[in-house]
């Protein structure tokens, strides 16, 4: 094997390597908030079902979904006031 094709070849790992790493990490956080935002829709379905029987509701769209899938328990405390306050 010549040495410029080892050259080529380690190059072509180092650069897959360096591509990989830099698309990877903004993957990863899409996903994360795809996961969370679906996590926050789930909660959002459980306030519903419960405030039923009080009648409340908040409404379920994406952006409730995402404050909830961003903010965790938080979001949802915070839906709840702003819905209270709100009327």
């Amino acid at each position: 094997m010549q040495f410029n094709t080892i050259i080529t070849f380690l190059a072509c790992i180092i650069f897959i390597f360096i591509f990989g790493k830099i698309f990877i990490w903004p993957l990863k956080n899409i996903l994360k908030l795809v996961f969370n935002s679906i996590l926050g829709g789930i909660i959002i379905y459980i306030i519903n079902l419960v405030g039923m029987n009080f009648g409340f509701h908040i409404g379920l769209n994406i952006i409730t979904s995402l404050i909830v899938g961003i903010l965790g328990v938080p979001g949802a405390i915070l839906l709840i006031i702003l819905k209270i306050i709100l009327g």
